[in-house]
């Protein structure tokens, strides 16, 4: 007898979904890989191996060590060794703010920049928040989509935080409510973006470095064709990352660690205090180093939250490399990933009309936490909010989720 050579998790096959059969006949549901959408959605379980919601997990902390250590592995983090020194590049007051801007050097690439922010005159340990910029196809910008430094902004900065923002650079908003705030960029961002300079290979197509300069890099066209090219080059980036035994998910979430490292080491900062908060491609590094590191213990996540089967059928191609762990839906679903920190306190905001997601699943996502939530103990140590409107973090949410950490960071 052949023996098939592929390894399946070992799942509850009570929790199984149905065998996908087609009839020639069936009417068939459009999705974004065409006739072949409704069987890849089927090959994950409907209650995947690791998911808390099987019968067989009792013991949160039995699952949650689980959990923990099949992501890790599939997440493949590489190892970024001891914290780096962290350099102060520049210290000044601006808004009623202390901001330091600092450095530091990771094993490869150039140093990592950050800004924190703190009020002034500060005298005692404060919650310290850390502040996780978004993606939204701008590679140009990181931490600076966030803060705010002085009255002379960049246009398209101004723009950004108009549109996403309510206006608002909500990392000097957090801080001035009393919260230690360090932003820093993540892996292929502002200073940690790829040059053109530094690529070869691309001779023809959209990737094509010829006639591209890294000189002027300020000026809105040159950063609008940057992020043009940027958003080209993802894939390339994710295959060579899978291909050098990590993942990006993988390698954000070690990067961003090493900021919880360097946050949490502050004079200024109580260490047993620390939240962490970001909209859209921040609120999937949220999903990630909030669901894996116990040190956050209040996350907010902002728009981005939903299943794979979002992703599998109607939104994969809305979404950044930053996102994809291979075979990880075979243990979690997407929102899983989050709960592993269940009964840490736990904010999900979700946009009614946020085109990056489909409702139905938005709010699936939202019962499986809450599901999660109530069978730790801690069906109050999480809140799901749903907001009209388009993709944003404005200033309703904003008060919403700066409520929720005073409620369980200042206590």
């Amino acid at each position: 007898m052949a023996t098939s050579w592929v390894l399946l998790p070992d799942i509850d096959i009570a929790f199984s979904k149905p065998p996908f059969n087609q009839s020639p006949n069936m009417t068939v549901i459009k999705s974004l890989i065409g006739i072949y959408g409704e069987w890849a959605a089927s090959l994950v379980p409907n209650l995947p191996a690791l998911s808390f919601r099987q019968n067989k997990w009792n013991d949160t902390k039995k699952w949650q060590k689980e959990a923990l250590a099949k992501t890790n592995e599939l997440l493949s983090k590489p190892n970024l060794g001891k914290t780096p020194t962290v350099t102060l590049e520049k210290k000044y007051t601006y808004d009623g703010l202390e901001i330091e801007e600092l450095s530091w050097q990771l094993p490869y690439g150039r140093a990592t920049k950050a800004y924190l922010l703190k009020p002034q005159g500060v005298q005692k340990p404060l919650p310290a928040i850390l502040a996780l910029h978004d993606h939204g196809g701008n590679k140009y910008f990181g931490k600076r989509k966030i803060v705010k430094l002085s009255d002379d902004q960049h246009p398209l900065l101004k723009d950004h935080q108009e549109h996403y923002y309510g206006g608002k650079a909500w990392a000097n908003e957090i801080a001035k409510r009393g919260y230690v705030v360090l932003v820093h960029d993540t892996f292929a961002f502002e200073s940690r973006r790829v040059l053109y300079e530094e690529v070869g290979g691309f001779f023809w197509g959209p990737l094509k470095t010829e006639g591209k300069s890294d000189a002027e890099p300020e000026k809105p066209e040159n950063i609008q064709a940057y992020n043009t090219w940027a958003s080209e080059h993802e894939h390339v980036m994710s295959k060579s990352l899978f291909c050098g035994g990590t993942t990006w998910p993988g390698v954000v979430l070690a990067e961003d660690q090493v900021a919880l490292d360097i946050l949490s080491n502050r004079p200024e900062v109580d260490k047993n205090r620390i939240g962490c908060a970001g909209l859209s491609g921040g609120g999937l590094r949220t999903v990630y180093l909030g669901g894996l590191d116990p040190r956050i213990k209040c996350a907010v996540c902002v728009g981005f939250m939903s299943t794979w089967d979002d992703f599998t059928l109607h939104k994969s191609y809305t979404h950044t490399w930053m996102l994809y762990v291979p075979l990880l839906p075979n243990y979690l679903d997407f929102p899983e990933i989050l709960s592993i920190r269940a009964p840490l306190p736990t904010m999900v905001q979700n946009n009614n009309d946020d085109d990056l997601f489909t409702l139905p699943e938005m709010k699936k996502a939202d019962v499986i936490l809450q599901d999660i939530f109530k069978k730790a103990g801690a069906a109050d140590h999480y809140q799901g909010k749903f907001y009209e409107g388009e993709h944003k973090f404005d200033q309703a949410m904003q008060k919403d989720a700066f409520d929720w950490f005073d409620k369980w960071l200042k206590s």
